[in-house]
């Protein structure tokens, strides 16, 4: 299995109105900073996304890849990469919990990457931190600030 880099936050909102941000991928572009498009392509029964269309531009790497999202209760989102121009495989996920205190939810987001072109593991861990970081502060802001 490969090697995985997660991260948790605590956003002061309960967690379905973090999961709606995070559903919400026509809005991406708004908050993530990398992703620059996003399309739906496909959605299930309930109306969430399955496929997503995500064109990027995260500086050393742009690149037009198609996702597919699994929805595991209301907590939990994971996805897998279907296709890239960048990306041999990409999996990632965002699980959350009410947090310990109050009404904040505690927001846990794995990812594992692995590109095209050779990268020293090293390297390409602190990228998807630096990814994950921002993702993460990205997602506060946009929820704490009720947009």
């Amino acid at each position: 299995m490969a090697e995985h880099t997660s991260s948790s936050i605590t956003i002061e909102a309960a967690p379905a109105d973090v999961m709606a941000v995070i559903a919400d991928f026509a809005r991406y572009p708004d908050w993530t900073g990398e992703v620059k498009e996003a399309q739906v392509l496909a959605t299930d029964e309930q109306g969430r996304a399955e496929q997503v269309r995500l064109v990027m531009d995260a500086g050393a790497i742009k690149d037009d890849q198609t996702l597919g999202y699994t929805w595991t209760g209301e907590h939990e989102v994971s996805w897998t990469l279907v296709k890239s121009q960048m990306l041999r495989s990409l999996d990632g996920s965002y699980l959350l919990r009410p947090a310990g205190t109050g009404t904040g939810t505690e927001v846990t987001y794995r990812l594992t990457v692995d590109v095209k072109i050779p990268m020293l593991g090293m390297i390409k861990r602190k990228a998807e931190k630096v990814i994950i970081d921002r993702a993460l502060a990205g997602l506060k802001k946009r929820v704490e600030s009720g947009k």
